[in-house]
């Protein structure tokens, strides 16, 4: 698969097998973020309120499922991702399968930085770039098609119901493969963390889940 990052990209669509349903989890708000730094391969531990969307989150699907359902739970094996489905595994006793194709974006020796500590450190490097392909910048980072390939190699070997906990940026070229989006387009998809997505039958819906109850549910766990 080979796929530009200019505006020519052309579209690609990732068939997904019979039976296949995918509810997509963002990992909860981790420090990076709340200190708009870029995290790719890095991790940063979540913070309260990404605990609480966690939590959140597995009530959310616990109550729409149940527990032992017949969904395989996947998730990339990093650090923030396996803070979030610890407390959807136990929620519905499911094991947890790790697959490295579900990591986020490599951004190499940008990782940890903000856009303003990394354009004073890599003088030049965003010149004439576009808020997306700044992203394909970084010296050691992954390139789009690459991205692109990992994800859909994965999407495609789903072939039933499959609870995923990835990442905003990877969650992005995730849908953008499902639903056929043009590559760059799919980058301005939003990437919330609260709540899931669930694809099927080539649509896509968010469903919300309920914060009240998860800061009741943080309350009870204890300190």
């Amino acid at each position: 698969m080979q796929v530009s990052v200019t505006p020519q990209v052309s579209l690609t669509r990732i068939e997904t097998r019979p039976g296949a349903v995918v509810w997509l989890v963002r990992h909860g708000e981790t420090e990076w973020n709340a200190q708009r730094r870029l995290q790719g391969q890095h991790d940063s531990p979540l913070t309260a309120r990404g605990r609480q969307q966690a939590l959140a989150i597995a009530d959310l699907l616990a109550r729409t499922l149940g527990r032992k359902a017949p969904v395989r739970l996947m998730a990339s094996p990093l650090g923030r991702t396996r803070a979030t489905v610890a407390p959807i595994a136990a929620a519905l006793d499911l094991p947890v399968e790790y697959d490295p194709r579900l990591v986020e974006i490599g951004l190499g020796a940008w990782e940890g930085m903000t856009w303003d500590e990394i354009d004073a450190a890599f003088p030049g490097a965003l010149d004439g770039c576009t808020p997306h392909e700044r992203f394909f910048r970084p010296p050691g980072g992954e390139r789009h098609e690459a991205m692109m390939a990992r994800l859909g190699n994965w999407l495609g070997d789903i072939d039933g119901p499959t609870i995923a906990v990835s990442h905003g940026f990877a969650g992005r070229v995730l849908r953008g493969l499902y639903g056929g989006l043009d590559p760059l387009a799919a980058l301005d998809l939003p990437q919330p963390q609260d709540g899931v997505f669930r694809l099927v039958d080539g649509q896509m819906e968010y469903l919300r889940a309920m914060m009240e109850e998860a800061a009741g549910m943080e309350e009870a766990a204890g300190p």
